[in-house]
């Protein structure tokens, strides 16, 4: 019977039970709980809570519902926002390792200013919350464009994610790659961009440029690049940027 019964007839069954339950001793008490479980397939501190929130509407009253109030405002979100764009856009689990030395050095130079509260709240919150928050903000930075579901879904899951704190004083030949785009304010049409590569262990870079943002013309200018550090690369580290984040260069990589 528990699993057919429908929630309007829960509601119904909580209903006459309650006043039985308000006035009938400990041990009845326990023997109502248990029909209660018995005919709802609730657990028992779940029917506990059900009779109380009806005792506390009273006879005849209407139960209202409850709404979740929202942890993260508007000045949380305006502050991932300056912190998303400080750390050059990066997706959520990156900025969630990055948050506890950007936060501080914002504050430092006037960018960010937050209450104590605001500020614990900015430090705790989770990846998945920081993408959900700034969803709109990285639509309007894309040009009011949303990225297709499933856009490169495969090779993206072959990636390895590296975190802020996973270098680990690593060897020279390790290697931050990023694309400089030099269109100024608007992103449309064609124009140079840069390819930037800095080592890791001893700040070398390389900048080469680029005609357009194509695959094979990024593994040619990495080709080149290597010949202009003085050892050899082991390894290159990446956005999800399409330019990179593809058929072309992934498979190059690995191999």
């Amino acid at each position: 019977m528990a699993g057919k019964i429908s929630m309007g007839a829960r509601r119904e069954v909580v209903s006459v039970v309650t006043e039985r339950y308000r006035s009938a001793k400990r041990g009845e008490k326990g023997r109502i709980l248990d029909e209660l479980c018995a005919t709802t397939g609730w657990h028992r501190k779940h029917a506990v809570r059900a009779l109380r929130r009806r005792e506390a509407v009273g006879p005849g009253g209407v139960e209202a519902t409850r709404k979740r109030g929202r942890r993260y405002g508007a000045t949380i979100k305006d502050a991932l926002t300056a912190l998303w764009e400080a750390s050059d856009r990066v997706c959520g689990k990156r900025l969630k390792v990055m948050i506890p030395t950007l936060l501080p050095a914002l504050e430092q130079h006037g960018r960010l200013q937050l209450g104590q509260s605001d500020r614990d709240r900015v430090l705790v919150i989770s990846a998945a919350t920081i993408d959900r928050l700034l969803v709109d903000v990285k639509i309007a930075a894309s040009g009011g464009r949303r990225r297709r579901a499933g856009f490169y879904s495969a090779i993206r899951r072959e990636v390895p994610i590296r975190t802020f704190n996973d270098w680990n004083s690593p060897v020279p030949g390790f290697c931050e790659v990023d694309m400089v785009a030099h269109g100024g304010t608007s992103v449309a049409g064609s124009f140079i961009q840069t390819l930037t590569m800095v080592d890791v262990a001893t700040g070398w870079t390389e900048c080469l440029p680029l005609l357009t943002r194509e695959g094979s013309l990024v593994v040619e200018a990495i080709n080149r690049a290597q010949n202009l550090f003085p050892w050899l690369l082991r390894g290159v580290d990446f956005d999800n940027d399409s330019a990179f984040m593809n058929d072309v260069v992934v498979p190059w990589c690995r191999e």
